[in-house]
């Protein structure tokens, strides 16, 4: 009889996040994530750097849910904006996780900018029981319409799209973003890591 597939927690409580992580992954793991812990504690991410806040993610909620923890920071980083919105993304439009205001941010500053390039950024760090097991990265290049485009995706999937497209992530649909984001960037390399584990 086949066993169950192992437990991954994902240090998030972002949902959007975390069914792109599981729809990537498959059956490969149980994925859950810090939503089905209702008892642990807020992390403050004060880092600069993605890196920074997926590992200060990564490190306490391992402390607290048994097995593998994954932890993911990621963003936008726009050129003509000297790389914001960076590691501020969610919270760019002045109030955490708000997409319509993060969106009319980007909009304005963007506009008259000849310089449309950009790329999502993601670092994952894994860990298991306070320890870091490794970080791993992944990116896409791309390019900032100026207007929004589909009702797919989120944050700002609506108006970047992947290098190779003329339409944006949010135009593309689930299965092709996944194929190209930064965030199943990363997560073939966390995968080729647990397997060389295995």
């Amino acid at each position: 009889m086949p066993s169950d597939p192992p437990i991954l927690v994902i240090a998030t409580r972002n949902a959007h996040k975390t069914q792109e992580i599981r729809e990537i992954l498959g059956d490969r793991y149980q994925v859950m994530d810090v939503n089905d812990f209702p008892d642990l504690p807020a992390v403050e991410e004060t880092g600069t750097t993605f890196l920074e806040n997926a590992t200060l993610k990564a490190i306490a909620i391992s402390r607290h849910v048994p097995g593998l923890v994954l932890s993911d920071d990621s963003g936008l980083e726009v050129d003509a904006l000297g790389g914001a919105p960076g590691v501020w993304s969610s919270s760019y439009g002045g109030e955490e996780g708000n997409h319509p205001k993060n969106n009319a941010r980007l909009m304005d500053e963007m506009a008259g900018k000849d310089d449309r390039s950009a790329r999502f950024r993601c670092t994952m760090v894994l860990a298991e029981g306070g320890q870091v097991l490794g970080d791993f990265s992944g990116t896409v290049e791309g390019r900032i319409f100026g207007e929004a485009y589909g009702a797919g995706g989120f944050g700002y999937d609506p108006l970047f799209a992947p290098e190779g497209h003329d339409r944006t992530f949010a135009e593309l649909g689930a299965e092709v973003k996944n194929s190209l984001s930064h965030r199943g960037r990363a997560l073939a390399n966390v995968v080729a890591w647990l397997e060389s584990r295995a």
